[in-house]
């Protein structure tokens, strides 16, 4: 439950505690603290075994915590052979990878690790693979400003 608190974290809430409650009625401040959670416990559990008993024998294994979308789909992920596959195809995309390619693209440099000896060489002004993404004017002026595209904005 406090497993996120540090020790530090803890000395200021005790002193805080201290200077808050005062050191003659802190004792009594914790012993309540600790009946209400104890009492807030055992109304859950109770009100847990209440559904489960109304649920019906086919219930009777029935976790609340399988309520979460994320613990069922780990749950039935768990021994099904497309989970390997999905690792798999997770660990073979590497995105910075593909925005780094993207943004070389873009910006008209030359991916890292592809020289030009192993592209094939452009038809039409076009490279082989696709169509050309980057379209720089040879004689483009340092003060004209580029087309306005409404619909890019």
């Amino acid at each position: 439950m406090f497993n996120d608190i540090g020790g530090l974290e803890l000395v200021a809430l005790v002193v805080l505690a201290v200077l808050v409650f005062g050191p003659d009625k802190l004792p009594k401040v914790i012993q309540d603290a600790a009946r209400f959670i104890r009492k807030v416990r055992a109304f859950s559990e109770s009100a847990k075994e209440d559904i489960r008993s109304e649920l019906g024998p086919e219930f009777k294994d029935f976790e609340f915590e399988d309520l979460n979308p994320k613990a069922y789909l780990r749950k039935q992920l768990a021994d099904n052979e497309d989970l390997k596959e999905l690792k798999e195809l997770r660990s073979s995309f590497d995105l910075k990878k593909e925005i780094n390619e993207v943004a070389d693209a873009v910006n008209g440099k030359e991916p890292s690790g592809v020289s030009e000896a192993s592209v094939p060489a452009a038809v039409n002004g076009s490279p082989v693979g696709g169509p050309d993404l980057v379209k720089k004017r040879e004689n483009a002026d340092r003060d004209e400003r580029p087309p306005f595209d409404a619909d890019a904005t």
